[in-house]
Order: C-alpha cells, then sequence, then structure tokens
C-alpha cells in the first residue's frame, strides 16, 4: 500500500513536468516564414491554354514569370528592382498587361510585355490616378477597355487603350454621378450604377448610341449589383437584396428593371459569389459564406467538375481562379483554415490534376491551429458569429487571447487560413475574430443594425464578445490584448479607452484615430459615395458630438495601458500630423507607446522586410505586456 502511495504521488509531481516537456516540444514556427513573400502567386493561364503566368519574388520584388505547359521552362518576364509589379492580365493576343505603384511619386505605371520576346513598353504613366481593367475584348483582342479618374479626380471615364499602338481614346464621359460601369461579353457597357450620395440608379441603354436610360432605383440600404448579361440581350442577372433580408441571384429585365425571376437563395446568407463563364455565356454556381463557405451549382458540367476536383482533393474549399478560352484547362487553388492555398492544373477532359504551387511549404497542415466558428448573444439579444482560434495543446480554458476586431466596418471575418491568426496561436494566443453588427453576408437587417453605432452598439459587441470568453473560462481575464488595422485599430483603440480593464495592450495598424478628419479628407474618388457615409457613419456636422465622443484623438487622457502603432506615411486615409501628435500626447501622459511610421508605404507594409519587422515589434511586445513566454 505504501509502494502504491508512492508511485502515484511520483506521477503527480511528473505530470506538469511531462505536459510542459510537450509544449516545449511543439514548433514554434519563425516570423520569416508566415510572412514571407510566396514562391508563385497570382496564377494565370493564357486564353490560348500554352503558358501559365505567376508573380515570384526577385531581389524582394514580384516581377512576372512566364512558364511553358508544353515543355515546363520558366521564364522571367521582368526583373524590376524598384518597384514590384502590382496586378497583370492577359489580352487576347498574347500579350500581358501590367501595372506598378510608384508609391513615393503617387504615380500609376500601365505596360504591355511581349509574350515572345519578352520586350516590354510603357502604355500610361499618371500621377495622383487610379486606374482598372473593366474589359479585354475577343472580338478586338488589341483593345482593353479601362476606367481612370484622369480627367477628374472624383469621377471615372471609360477609355479604350490600344496595347500596341498605345493609342488612349475616351469611350464614355462620366457625367458625374457614376460609380460603376458594367460590359457586356463583347465590352460594350450598356449598364451603369448612379449615385447621389444616397439613392442608387440602375442605368441601362440598348446600343452604344441611345442615351442612359434609369430603369431601377433603391434606397443605400437596398442593393442591386449587375453581374451579367443574359443570351437574350435584354436581361441580365444581378445580386440583389430589394424586398428581402439575403441577398439572392436573380434575373432582371432590362427594360422594365423588373425582377423576373429568382435563380438561387438561401436563407443562410447573402448570396456573394457568382460563378459565370463569358465564354460560354452561362451562370455556373452562387456562393455564399455562414460560418464557412459553400456553392450551389447551377449546370449539371461545372457540378460535375467540381465533385471530381472534390474527390481528388478530399478537403478543403476550392476556387476556380482562371480558365483557357476554351475552358478545357482551369487554375483552381484549394485551402483551408490549416493550408494557405495549393495551386492546380486541371485538364477537364481527363481529369489530370497537375500541382503548380504551393503558397507557403515552410510548416505542415498539423502544426497548425483550427479555426472554430462560435457564436453569442450580445447584450440587447442579437446573435454574433465569429470565429475562435486555440493555440495547440489540450488547454481550452483560462488562455491569453488576443481579440482583432475587422476592418470596415462593413466587412466581415471570413472562414479560412489567415498568417496573422496562426502566427499569433503558435505564440500560444487564443485568437478571437468577431462578426460584429453591421458586417456583411448576414443580410440587410444585420448590416443596418451597425449603421451610426461605429462607436456604439459595434463596440459593445466586440466587448460582450470579450466577456463571453471570459465567462465561458477560455480567457484569462488578466490576459487580453486588442489589435486591429484600419477600423479594426480604431476598435483597438476605443476599447483602450472606454475599457480601459478589460486589455493589458493593443496593437494599431494603419488605424483610424478621428472620424472628423476622416470623412473631411475623404479622396475625391469616394466623394459621390460621402452622403451614404453619413447616413452609415454620422455626419461631422450633425453629428459632431458624437464625433468627438468616440474618437480616439480626444481621448489620449484614457489611454493608460501600452501601444504598439504603425503606419504608412504614403497612407492616403492618415492624417500624418494629427497622428504624430496624438503620439506625442499619449506619451506626455507616460503611456508606454511604440510608434513605427514607414516612409512608401501605404495602408499595409508591401516591403517583405517592413512586415518582418512589424511582427518581430508585435511579437516582442505581446510576450512583454501579456507575460507569455515566446
Amino acid at each position: 500500500m505504501l509502494n502504491r502511495l508512492k508511485y502515484l504521488i511520483l506521477i503527480v509531481i511528473l505530470l506538469p513536468a511531462f505536459f510542459s516537456c510537450q509544449e516545449e516540444d511543439r514548433r514554434q514556427i519563425p516570423i520569416s516564414d508566415f510572412f514571407k513573400t510566396p514562391d508563385k502567386s497570382f496564377l494565370k493561364i493564357s486564353p490560348d491554354g500554352k503558358y501559365l503566368s505567376y508573380l515570384k519574388p526577385y531581389k524582394d520584388r514580384q516581377n512576372l514569370f512566364i512558364q511553358s505547359l508544353e515543355d515546363g521552362k520558366e521564364r522571367m518576364a521582368t526583373s524590376f528592382t524598384d518597384n514590384p509589379v502590382r496586378d497583370y492580365f492577359w489580352t487576347f493576343n498574347n500579350q500581358l498587361v501590367f501595372s506598378q505603384d510608384v508609391t513615393e511619386m503617387d504615380e500609376v505605371k500601365m505596360y504591355a510585355l511581349d509574350v515572345n520576346t519578352l520586350q516590354v513598353r510603357t502604355l500610361l504613366s499618371q500621377t495622383k490616378t487610379r486606374i482598372r481593367l473593366l474589359n479585354r475584348s475577343r472580338q478586338n483582342p488589341d483593345v482593353v477597355t479601362i476606367i481612370m479618374n484622369k480627367r477628374n479626380p472624383a469621377t471615372f471615364d471609360v477609355y479604350r487603350l490600344n496595347v500596341k499602338t498605345n493609342e488612349l481614346t475616351l469611350y464614355i464621359t462620366n457625367p458625374g454621378n457614376i460609380t460603376e460601369w458594367y460590359t457586356d461579353n463583347n465590352g460594350k457597357i450598356l449598364l451603369a450604377k448612379a449615385s447621389d450620395g444616397v439613392d442608387e440608379t440602375i442605368l441601362f441603354r440598348s446600343n452604344e448610341q441611345a442615351q442612359f436610360k434609369p430603369i431601377i432605383k433603391n434606397n443605400f440600404k437596398n442593393k442591386v449589383d449587375p453581374v451579367a448579361f443574359t443570351n437574350t440581350g435584354n436581361t441580365f442577372y444581378a445580386l440583389s437584396n430589394v424586398n428581402r433580408d439575403k441577398s439572392a441571384l436573380v434575373e432582371i429585365n432590362a427594360l422594365t428593371g423588373r425582377e423576373q425571376k429568382v435563380i438561387y437563395a438561401t436563407d443562410k446568407a447573402d448570396i456573394m459569389d457568382v460563378g459565370y463563364s463569358r465564354n460560354k455565356r452561362r451562370l455556373e454556381y452562387a456562393g455564399w459564406e455562414d460560418a464557412k463557405p459553400h456553392k450551389h451549382f447551377l449546370n449539371t458540367e461545372a457540378g460535375n467538375m467540381f465533385s471530381d476536383l472534390k474527390k481528388k482533393l478530399s478537403n478543403g474549399a476550392v476556387k476556380f481562379v482562371d480558365r483557357d478560352t476554351a475552358e478545357t484547362k482551369f487554375v483552381i487553388t484549394t485551402y483551408t483554415d490549416r493550408n494557405p492555398g495549393t495551386s492546380y492544373l486541371y485538364e477537364k477532359s481527363t481529369g489530370k490534376l497537375t500541382q503548380l504551387s504551393n503558397l507557403n511549404t515552410s510548416f505542415k497542415p498539423e502544426e497548425l491551429c483550427a479555426m472554430k466558428p462560435v457564436s453569442f448573444k450580445a447584450g440587447d439579444g442579437l446573435l454574433i458569429n465569429g470565429y475562435l482560434t486555440l493555440p495547440l495543446g489540450d488547454k481550452d480554458k483560462d488562455l491569453p487571447v488576443v481579440v482583432m476586431p475587422h476592418d470596415g466596418p462593413w466587412n466581415r471575418n471570413n472562414w479560412g487560413y489567415s498568417a496573422e491568426v496562426q502566427f499569433l496561436a503558435n505564440r500560444g494566443y487564443a485568437v478571437f475574430q468577431i462578426n460584429y453588427r453591421g458586417s456583411t453576408g448576414y443580410g440587410k437587417k444585420f448590416m443596418s443594425a451597425g449603421f451610426k453605432q461605429v462607436g456604439g452598439k459595434i463596440q459593445s459587441d466586440i466587448n460582450d464578445g470579450v466577456q463571453w470568453l471570459i465567462k465561458e473560462g477560455i480567457a484569462d481575464p488578466k490576459k487580453i490584448a486588442i489589435m486591429g488595422a484600419r477600423f479594426g485599430g480604431f476598435s483597438a483603440l476605443y476599447g483602450m479607452s472606454f475599457h480601459p480593464k478589460t486589455y493589458n495592450c493593443a496593437i494599431v495598424q494603419y488605424g483610424l484615430i478621428n472620424f472628423f478628419n476622416y470623412l473631411k479628407d475623404v479622396p475625391p474618388f469616394l466623394k459621390p459615395r460621402l452622403q451614404m457615409t453619413y447616413e452609415m457613419v454620422g455626419n461631422p456636422e450633425t453629428d459632431a458630438d458624437v464625433f468627438r465622443a468616440i474618437s480616439p484623438v480626444f481621448h489620449a487622457d484614457k489611454i493608460k495601458s501600452p501601444l504598439l502603432i504603425f503606419q504608412g506615411a504614403k497612407d492616403p486615409r492618415a492624417n500624418i500630423s494629427e497622428l504624430n501628435q496624438f503620439v506625442r500626447a499619449l506619451q506626455k501622459n507616460n503611456v508606454s507607446v511604440k510608434y513605427v511610421l514607414k516612409d512608401n508605404e501605404r495602408n499595409f507594409f508591401k516591403s517583405e522586410h517592413n512586415r518582418m519587422a512589424m511582427y518581430t515589434d508585435i511579437e516582442k511586445f505581446l510576450s512583454t505586456h501579456m507575460k507569455v513566454k515566446p
């Protein structure tokens, strides 16, 4: 009996050491493995199906590479060492058109690259201008349709650009109220969306010589977003929440503006993703996300292909990324919450699947953590959804937590891989992401519940979520941090100001600190939506008292806990002078603040070197102020 007692005492003594060793044996994944630039990203296939293209780092800059599908040979198509390739697309004559953001000059450059010779020509160079592709034409492969606010910073006109001759032709002049242009399959613009600041109007013309006429008018709470024309030309598919709470995929008569039929709808969430084949001119699927992403297939061929892919790939979400004109070869990507993404070439005729790239091979999925959908009731009874990622191990109670409010506020957290989330979980933190009221995807009523609540019930939802974590025993109430970017950064500062006993510390990335200046200094191209923003957020004149009450810049005296602040000096939405004054006021009040201002960065850090430095600072900051061993 005495020997048995000694044996039990020995087990009690050794068990904590055993589990401690297990904790230490779990690999701490290097910061560089989470946040390095992928070896291959933004894969696309040429219209003739002969080439793959992708972005790949060269001397810390993203450059274009081309691979022949016939012999597998790779060629470096660009070799920029100053400004990376930002975006690119194929034309139908084997040209690649790509752009650069020259941050220090506030300049956008657009180039054409001949695939056969790899010769690069400058197409456009514009300062203080935004450019976006609308359409590439199969009928006239040398010409692309773009929109640009070159003539007036507040409005986007439509241009036709010849990628061989550099000829730029004004196609449609924006009268001043058009916020979106929509092309048909041949590149003709027959639909447009206008705004008077609050109400939105869909306009239609039957041909390019006719005048645009209004066919649908909605208050900003209702949305009609055209997707594509049907084969008849007088009807179009759209996402609409008119006369319903959740957005549905519908068919609308372009002559009358009347909804003719519902193609697909679900009461679980808004339909937000539509698969459409411009080559075959048909719908393929409708997609939505409640806790996880879902697809409903609208034709048998696409459904069969998807089923074949799911069998071959066994698990994870599948995305169609690109396809050749004949639709015989597809670039697809599959991902999970623990796999950042693996890209494949799928050949439909044979079902052959060839792996092209893995966004990150530095770790195994089993080393990462599951992102679990969760829900809780807010103080007023509203159901709030979100995601909770727990660190590996058997411990699921009394954990240090990092709360991560999303940007927006009219945005949402999604299920899937997040480098930030996995990095924090790997360091031993539970990560809590909340889709507070106002978040998109949950229907019109839920989104509208967030209007004029940016410093009210939205912040209450975040705080209620934290209290729920504590009540459930998941969170250690003495070890809670809050971290966010842009509006999420505002929420972090709000939490530090008005719930100071809740959080140990906060991390603010490119945060919003003053609603007055944020709306006063809005870029010209966003001004057509300014009145709608007033309705959703508040008006600096009529809601001045509210803005003063919630803007962190006026409440530096309320913040007592440590802060880590990151900002890009070229962020067009930031007032750097005001931010500098805010930091000085915090320091004057003896608040521990580390402030990192990076030149030639906008509202996120593009430079890999700057990203690595940022997350190194975050790791040290959290381990210091949360007292969690790295």
